[in-house]
């Protein structure tokens, strides 16, 4: 029996999917490599068929940003993984549909070339499409980068791309700084190490959003596999690498981060700083010795290591991750801890608390901590105004904490709450920008150069004929201070929170108290975060059963407590505090009759369910806030519970 009866025999029996028998038909058809092909009978020989559902069941999606999805599946074969290197990449990407490999790839950059041609066609733009590519420290990332611009420069285009690792911010800049029409980033962020990804951004430097989002999907979708072997092979002659200019152009701008610098002279706050193996330290590292930190590194962590040996998962949310620095913080007695991910878009810390020891801030709470000082320093700096104003506005997404829709209104200024990702938030940086634009023109006759234009004056004339953004920020540890990067930043995170870290310290306060002056302020708020993993083929169907019970049979309750509200995204017409409406998404947002809510949603970017909690309570005195959050905490893991037994039960319908 061949290779394609047992793949019949085998669906027939239902041992593959329908979807995977079609798929894998097709790719047996495809011309495929060598390798490949023995991959696939050795996988067929070897009766693995979850794992070629895994792989086969579907076109590894190209979704409103980019894709991200296994590079070496959970069962490897031979002719991929002879001649793996010392890190333990393979000699190839697994093969499959659903995997992020040569295929893929070039099947995603092809549809971008596509629509970005047509795009600059139809705005009678006919110069040749520009492309600016970074990639992180991952199995295949290098290739993968290379793959691409190899693939878009043979399409007729322009490609520029860095010469090692660089982070996700940088490239968000650098697209703007070159005036460049279209940029890739080859990462999957914090996943684990078998991931990998292709984030797309467009001209102004932030992710693929509306209208283009669907106008790339729609390209790539269309290319067939046929079309792809032109360009498996890579030619690099025409790619252009940049120098030294482009770094120290995005390492001048993440340092306007800082808004008050003097407090490094105050006081010399030291810091534990971990890349995790990751691209944190190209600039993270100068940055914080340039204003006047004192930096030590884990030095286990320093390699690039597309492994993450040291750590279970590279995401500096978690404890785990931050443990090697918080070890050398404990050893030299440092003030702070900061760790980046692998891309470096993220930034996660632990601080000193008054006891003397080290405590976890969540996203949310570095998130609050910020918006206060900078909200404040720009007062006090005069950028605006003491009272606040329509004009000046705070970006987050409605799954972070409320506390900081509590501090924007304490300080008289307007929030705007956004889907979950950042590129929402980068899509309103956007809309301010050309709102400026557009009013100069028309009233004054000016053609502004946006990104030549000084921030300070920026600033005011954002203030007066458009919205002028102070910070943003998302719970899934994403800041940004400022719009020269349209993504979030961990380089200019580390930054904006070890300035407040010494401002901070030079009160002689911890960066614990400085949490609970807030609560005093605006109220006690607490987050939790439900994550439920559903990986492959089942998975998928598992995440689907729990959104859609969750539109046809909304919860009534959740013990004793009622629902008082429940909000559809993905039915519902939803206005922002811009007055823009809010695009339609399986996100669903729920009141307790307690005043505590929930948001739920699937993960765009992982096999996982996720739910958003969120409790808060007035405090009268500082004496009573012990209590407030010991209570508060137990009301919320009560809830946590509940919810969650409630989804599992709801996966298996």
């Amino acid at each position: 029996m061949n290779t394609l009866s047992k793949i019949q025999a085998a669906a027939k029996a239902g041992q593959l999917f329908a979807s995977t028998q079609e798929n894998l038909a097709t790719w047996l058809k495809g011309d495929l490599p060598a390798w490949a092909l023995a991959s696939i009978e050795e996988l067929v020989a070897r009766e693995a068929w979850a794992e070629l559902n895994d792989r086969f069941y579907r076109y590894l999606e190209f979704g409103t940003g980019g894709m991200r999805g296994r590079t070496i599946g959970a069962v490897t074969t031979a002719p991929e993984t002879d001649g793996s290197s010392e890190q333990g990449t393979p000699a190839h990407a697994a093969v499959g549909s659903n995997m992020l490999n040569d295929f893929t790839l070039v099947r995603a950059t092809m549809g971008l070339y596509r629509y970005t041609q047509r795009f600059l066609e139809k705005a009678g733009r006919f110069d040749a499409p520009k492309l600016v590519i970074a990639h992180d420290v991952r199995h295949f990332s290098r290739h993968f980068c290379e793959l691409a611009a190899s693939t878009w420069t043979r399409l007729g285009g322009v490609a520029f791309i860095f010469d090692g690792p660089r982070s996700t911010p940088q490239l968000s800049f650098t697209v703007r700084y070159l005036k460049a029409h279209a940029g890739v980033v080859i990462t999957a962020s914090h996943n684990p190490p078998h991931d990998n990804g292709f984030k797309a951004y467009f001209e102004d430097g932030g992710q693929v959003v509306p209208p283009h989002d669907k106008g790339v999907v729609g390209q790539v979708n269309a290319i067939p596999l046929s079309e792809l072997k032109a360009y498996l092979d890579k030619e690099l002659g025409r790619v252009i690498t940049l120098s030294r200019a482009a770094d120290d152009a995005y390492l001048s701008v993440a340092s306007k981060a800082a808004l008050d610098l003097g407090v490094f002279q105050k006081t010399r706050l030291k810091v534990a700083y971990s890349n995790i193996h990751g691209t944190g330290g190209i600039a993270s590292v100068p940055l914080l010795l340039h204003a006047g930190a004192e930096v030590h590194e884990v030095s286990q962590q320093v390699a690039f290591d597309p492994r993450f040996p040291t750590v279970k998962s590279p995401n500096p949310e978690n404890a785990e991750a931050l443990s090697k620095a918080v070890a050398l913080a404990d050893s030299k007695g440092l003030d702070v801890v900061l760790a980046t991910d692998p891309d470096c878009d993220r930034m996660g810390c632990a601080v000193r608390n008054r006891d003397g020891r080290m405590e976890l801030l969540t996203g949310n709470q570095i998130g609050a901590m910020l918006a206060e000082y900078r909200i404040s320093k720009y007062k006090e700096l005069g950028w605006i105004p003491k009272k606040g104003g329509d004009s000046v506005v705070l970006v987050k997404t409605f799954v972070t904490s409320p506390l900081q829709d509590a501090v924007a209104r304490g300080h008289g200024i307007k929030v705007v709450n956004t889907l979950t990702g950042f590129k929402w938030i980068g899509a309103k940086l956007r809309a301010y920008e050309e709102q400026l634009k557009a009013r100069m023109l028309s009233e004054q006759g000016i053609a502004l150069d946006y990104d030549a234009t000084p921030f300070e004056t920026r600033a005011k004339l954002l203030q007066k004929y458009s919205s002028f953004y102070v910070f943003g920020g998302e719970e899934s540890y994403g800041y940004l201070g400022n719009d020269y990067v349209r993504d979030k930043d961990g380089n200019a995170a580390c930054l904006m929170f070890a300035e407040l870290c010494a401002s901070v310290k030079s009160r002689g306060l911890t960066v614990p108290d400085y949490l609970d002056e807030i609560y005093l302020k605006y109220g006690f708020f607490l987050e939790g975060v439900i994550n439920l993993y559903y990986e492959g083929a089942t998975g998928a169907a598992k995440i689907k059963s729990i959104l859609d019970t969750y539109r046809s049979e909304p919860p009534k309750a959740f013990g004793e407590t009622a629902v008082t509200k429940f909000q559809d995204f993905g039915r519902e017409k939803v206005i922002d505090a811009d007055g823009d409406v809010i695009p339609s998404q399986d996100l669903y947002f729920v009141t307790l009759a307690n005043g505590y809510s929930f948001a739920a949603r699937g993960s765009g970017t992982e096999p996982k369910m996720k739910f958003y909690l969120f409790a808060q309570s007035k405090v009268d005195d500082a004496k009573q806030l012990a209590k407030v959050k010991t209570d508060t905490k137990a009301n919320l893991d009560a809830l946590k519970a509940l919810i969650e037994a409630d989804a599992k039960q709801r996966a298996e319908r």
